[in-house]
């Protein structure tokens, strides 16, 4: 047995299993983790499902808890606020993620000593997603990895392993889908521990519908990173802002600088108004930004400390 392997069976292990309408697929998920990890305590979550996702996975021999706001962020703040482990594992009902990689996952956070460790689905860009899926899964991944870091290939996989003080100092406010994006920037920001580790993805079994909508919940995130990036790189936000706004101001500025150098007057005056209000409007924008940044920092520093104060066991 290997050193990861006998830290683990001394560990209190916790499967959280948010869930909506997995009826079709949630007993396999129960049955196939508990063969994985049979130590492990699998949490079923239950979240407004109007199928017997819950007769289900009771039966199948989960612990049942309920959360009645709609959304996947809801369940696992819920989830993370009530149930208490050593190492948690967080993966979807729908028996996309192979439960047989859950070792894998347990003893890559404690080998690394990381405090989240990612399962990256490969394919789940191309293979195993309608199209506007994967687009958007390029994207945003592009866009996560040019805004806040590179620790990350895939910030939407819904199969992840945490430390009990990643779970316990964790800030979350996503109410959906958008909560796996939270959970990496958290990380990001606070230059945590984490690794990544490339599993095979599944496509959903025959019967099992998915929730996700290409263009809401691509929208939604589309907002979540905006709101992220204001919160967590505030100087970078509104320093874009106001910098656009003082190219806007010079452009609106130049014909009027060139029409005084050639006869003195200027004879758009409402078009100098406007320029001069913009640069002014913009140079309060970007100090917004700099005193918005210093907060940032001391809350940083806050959540910082915080963390460091929550025990954990895992790579000990």
């Amino acid at each position: 047995m290997t050193k990861a392997a006998q830290k683990a069976k001394e560990m209190r292990i916790a499967v959280l299993v948010p869930c909506k309408n997995e009826e079709v697929t949630i007993a396999k998920v129960i049955k196939d983790f508990k063969k994985a990890l049979p130590a492990a305590a699998v949490y079923v979550y239950d979240n407004n499902s109007t199928d017997d996702t819950a007769a289900v996975a009771s039966k199948a021999g989960a612990v049942i808890g309920y959360e009645s706001r709609p959304g996947k962020g809801n369940v696992v703040r819920r989830m993370f606020a009530e149930i208490d482990a050593d190492i948690y594992i967080m993966v979807d009902g729908d028996d996309t993620y192979d439960a047989a990689n859950a070792p894998l996952l347990v003893s890559k956070l404690i080998n690394e000593r990381a405090d989240m460790v990612v399962g990256a689905r490969i394919g789940a860009d191309t293979d195993h997603q309608r199209r506007g899926h994967a687009a958007g899964n390029r994207l945003f991944n592009l866009l996560y990895t040019s805004l806040f870091g590179r620790e990350f290939s895939d910030i939407f996989s819904g199969y992840r392993a945490f430390t009990r003080r990643f779970v316990k100092s964790f800030p979350a406010v996503s109410a959906g889908f958008e909560i796996e994006t939270e959970l990496s920037v958290h990380a990001s920001q606070l230059r945590l521990p984490v690794a990544e580790l490339a599993l095979e993805y599944k496509d959903r079994p025959e019967g099992s519908e998915s929730k996700l909508s290409t263009v809401r919940d691509g929208l939604r995130i589309l907002k979540t990173i905006i709101v992220l990036l204001k919160e967590y790189k505030p100087f970078w936000f509104f320093g874009a802002i106001g910098l656009a706004g003082i190219l806007f101001a010079c452009a609106l500025a130049f014909p009027l600088i060139i029409e005084y150098s050639r006869s003195g007057f200027v004879t758009r005056l409402p078009t100098a108004i406007l320029a001069t209000g913009i640069v002014i409007v913009s140079m309060l924008t970007i100090t917004a930004g700099v005193v918005l940044d210093s907060i940032r920092r001391m809350r940083a520093e806050i959540k910082r400390m915080f963390y460091n104060m929550t025990r954990t066991r895992a790579g000990e």
